[in-house]
């Protein structure tokens, strides 16, 4: 067998995901079964841009085609973080879901419920963090890490790629290059989606239940021990967390009105207007925080 080669990316698995060919093997959990059934559907109808499921290894772990690219993982290459490359992103999660669109969720135990009202019988992602994404020549070509997805809804699950992407945080915890362009990089996301009008009103709300959900699942795997996220959570990670909570929070008027088509050219940029200083807030000082959970 060629020799394991570890990969770099996510928490929840840190230093548990590897390279050996041209597959990856990742430990299995709880819900695995409803994640391969949802590989198991992209390939069957067609979609590229996940990896396919080719079953268990000896140890147990889940074996998977290994995708060609780059994972947008810090420090960040150039293209990652321009407008062409978001554009990409939206674009991906939209043919993800029309790919999904034939797929039967019953009978299959999934990961945590995403909250009733943002959940239509569309099976997202749950997790388009930027470590889950892979880019070639400059555009996002696959998704991966399926492990949450679930039921969930397009509005869903563009305002968790929009949360993370813009990226819809305090400037403080944003990468130099984006300072004061999370409202109108929500709006090209939304724009290069295609989501319709009825549902862009939805986004905002949709943003801040997203981030209380993802860090739900966040405490508790502290609690749980969670190596990883323990050391993270409590190096700075709280704070991070209620600080973007509370950054949403004071903002969703604002993004409102960014999504607003009739209005959304008038929509002005105030990422810190309603928030206050650092030196109110706590916490330490830095920019472009790793912690691009949110």
């Amino acid at each position: 067998m060629a020799e394991e080669m570890l990969l770099r990316g996510g928490w929840t698995n840190a230093g548990k995901v590897v390279r050996i060919g041209d597959t990856v093997r990742r430990p299995q959990c709880p819900t695995s079964a409803a994640t391969h059934a949802v590989l198991d559907h992209l390939e069957r109808v067609g979609f590229p841009g996940a990896p396919r499921f080719l079953g268990v290894d000896d140890s147990g772990r889940e074996v998977l085609s290994f995708i060609v690219g780059e994972a947008a993982i810090a420090p960040f290459a150039e293209h990652v973080l321009t407008d062409d490359a978001l554009v990409s992103v939206a674009e991906l999660l939209r043919a993800y879901h029309e790919a999904m669109a034939s797929f039967d969720p019953a009978g299959h135990a999934w990961p945590p419920a995403v909250p009733p009202a943002f959940r239509d019988g569309t099976i997202s992602h749950n997790d388009p963090n930027l470590d889950n994404v892979i880019f070639s020549k400059g555009r996002a070509v696959a998704l991966v890490d399926f492990d949450l997805a679930g039921p969930g809804s397009a509005v869903w699950d563009v305002a968790c790629a929009a949360r993370l992407w813009a990226p819809l945080r305090h400037p403080r915890d944003t990468p130099e290059q984006l300072h004061e362009q999370s409202l109108a990089r929500l709006r090209i996301f939304v724009d290069a989606y295609g989501l319709p009008e009825r549902d862009r009103a939805r986004v905002a709300d949709a943003v801040l239940h997203a981030h209380e959900w993802c860090y739900a699942i966040v405490r508790s795997a502290v609690a749980d021990g969670h190596e990883t996220f323990g050391r993270i959570w409590h190096d700075g990670g709280r704070e991070h967390a209620e600080r973007t909570g509370r950054w949403i929070a004071a903002h969703r008027e604002q993004m409102r009105a960014a999504l607003d088509t009739a209005a959304g050219e008038q929509a002005g940029e105030c990422d810190a207007a309603a928030i206050p200083s650092d030196s109110r807030l706590g916490g330490r000082g830095g920019t472009g925080t790793r912690y691009s959970r949110g």
